[in-house]
């Protein structure tokens, strides 16, 4: 990987790491590129059974690139990050659906703020630890943008329409405890206990046996995303880690 993303790897465990720390690992075209690229090496992996998605400390992302908070006019936010051209879109796009799509276990851990699309990001994890003292919030609406369709449909299947609209609509500040609440976060742990609280749960996670973890996982999403599993299709095909 490159300099805004790292891959480290731990017997079967596989941590990839948002790695911007001097500008809050905000979500630049590049980075996504390389979480894209780490996403797809991690899926043809045989010898990785859980995946953990986290930020170089003390956040976890801070959305998109600065550009969106800037000088850029509303138009030109539109444009950039929203229309149909829009390069970030597609790569943001694609970083979260392979990351969704992976056959691993995935767990976001997430050390600080989780901003805008970084908060969506964390929505493509099957599970979800934070610090007690990271907060999320939504703050496309406020700078006149809407939040992405990729992380809006996420919000919506996890909590339901009236709960992402005012998520998302209102953009307030939500700490750990209310996020986990919401069913947005799973465990709630203090920062310094994260790192290995999280370590412990994916060595349990990688432990099981590897096809029926990643057939469930396969079948709890195409419920969530249709409503109608296809058995077969979600049978086949999976890599022998053994």
């Amino acid at each position: 990987m490159a300099d805004n993303v790292t891959l480290a790897r731990e017997r079967r465990i596989a941590t990839v790491t948002l790695n911007r720390p001097d500008r809050r690992n905000s979500l630049s075209d590049a980075m996504l590129a390389e979480l894209a690229a780490a996403f797809a090496e991690l899926r043809d992996d045989a010898g990785t059974r859980v995946v953990v998605l986290t930020g170089a400390p003390p956040v976890f992302s801070a959305g998109a690139d600065a550009g969106l908070k800037g000088t850029m006019s509303v138009e030109e936010r539109r444009r950039v990050f929203l229309g149909t051209r829009s390069q970030f879109r597609r790569l943001f796009e694609r970083a979260q659906a392979l990351l969704e799509n992976l056959e691993q276990a995935t767990i976001a851990m997430i050390n600080g703020h989780a901003v805008g699309g970084g908060w969506g990001l964390t929505l493509g994890c099957d599970f979800r630890w934070a610090a007690a003292e990271a907060e999320f919030w939504i703050p496309e609406v406020d700078l006149g943008v809407p939040l992405g369709v990729a992380s809006t449909t996420r919000f919506v299947r996890l909590v339901g329409p009236a709960r992402a609209k005012e998520i998302i609509m209102e953009g307030r500040r939500y700490s750990a405890a209310e996020a986990q609440a919401l069913g947005l976060v799973h465990r709630v742990v203090p920062r310094e206990a994260l790192v290995p609280a999280v370590r412990e749960y994916a060595a349990m996670l990688a432990a099981k046996p590897f096809r029926p973890l990643a057939e469930v996982k396969a079948r709890v999403n195409a419920i969530a995303r249709t409503g109608v599993p296809e058995v077969n299709a979600m049978t086949e095909g999976f890599l022998d880690r053994g």
